[in-house]
């Protein structure tokens, strides 16, 4: 019989996982664990920032996962921030170490990090919408040279939810980077803000037709970012948004993933608010 993986590098089968191991995991919080995932030397992701994987465990099912690990920092390795919430993301949570997955993708179009260079970039996470914008951030401080201004607005509802919080620390420290942070409900040893994200708009100053914004978080974030962002000018092609669906497929073939017209395992999951303004289910 040919060996499995052997099998696998000869099927043009776009069902077909590819089997990856777990060479590492580390909580980020309470409800997080960012795993890092290896595939066969044979094989890269070659993803770009804003693309999702499916990853699958035998006999419990699959589910798609952004991918958290920037392009210039993965290659046959890859990290995913994954939030313990069903029967596979529990069960990945309970595995260790050596233990092996299922891996299709990369899937969905990334952020158009070409179109962003030159610009200045405001990033406004909420939550684990911090999880895929790893990527692209990490992505643009591996060229800081390719662009303006890095503007970071980072929130969560506690001091404990915040995600990557090492690499918080590592990016406040920068002088190319501005970081700013807020919690609905600080601690006795928060300095930030306290409040909605949009508060932090008050911090920044943001030359609106240099700027590209990318805004990922929980959709009832998306309506009131994107009144700031559009209160201060900055045209609808450049506000880019992430949007998460049940990505069964992946590839366009199932419609569980789609946004009216469109498939957002193919035209998305990122889309710039000119493309979805028209759009009434997108944004609720």
């Amino acid at each position: 019989m040919m060996p499995l993986l052997e099998e696998l590098k000869n099927s043009d089968s776009i069902y077909m996982p590819i089997p990856a191991r777990i060479s590492a995991k580390r909580p980020l919080t309470e409800m997080e664990t960012l795993f890092t995932i290896d595939l066969p030397h044979e094989y890269r992701l070659r993803h770009k920032p804003g693309q999702f994987v499916q990853l699958s465990i035998l006999g419990v099912g699959e589910a798609p996962i952004s991918i958290s690990s920037s392009p210039s920092r993965s290659s046959s390795a890859f990290e995913l921030c994954v939030r313990r919430a069903g029967e596979l993301t529990s069960m990945l949570h309970r595995m260790k170490p050596g233990d092996l997955v299922g891996i299709r993708g990369p899937f969905g179009r990334g952020f158009p990090v070409d179109h962003f260079q030159g610009k200045d970039i405001l990033f406004v996470a909420g939550g684990l919408g911090m999880a895929p914008l790893r990527s692209l951030i990490n992505q643009v401080l591996d060229l800081r040279g390719n662009y303006g201004r890095v503007i970071i607005l980072y929130g969560a509802r506690n001091p404990k939810d915040l995600l990557f919080q090492s690499e918080l620390i590592e990016w406040a420290a920068r002088t190319d980077v501005e970081l700013h942070l807020t919690v609905d409900n600080p601690d006795s040893n928060w300095e930030n803000s306290v409040g909605v994200i949009t508060n932090l708009f008050k911090e920044v100053k943001i030359f609106r037709r240099n700027t590209a914004a990318v805004v990922v978080g929980p959709p009832i974030m998306y309506k009131f970012v994107i009144r700031e962002l559009l209160n201060i000018e900055i045209p609808k092609g450049n506000i880019w948004l992430s949007f998460e669906r049940r990505m069964k497929c992946g590839v366009g073939k199932c419609g569980h993933c789609q946004l009216n017209h469109l498939y957002t395992c193919q035209a998305g999951p990122t889309y710039s608010y000119a493309q979805i303004e028209g759009l009434p289910e997108a944004l609720g």
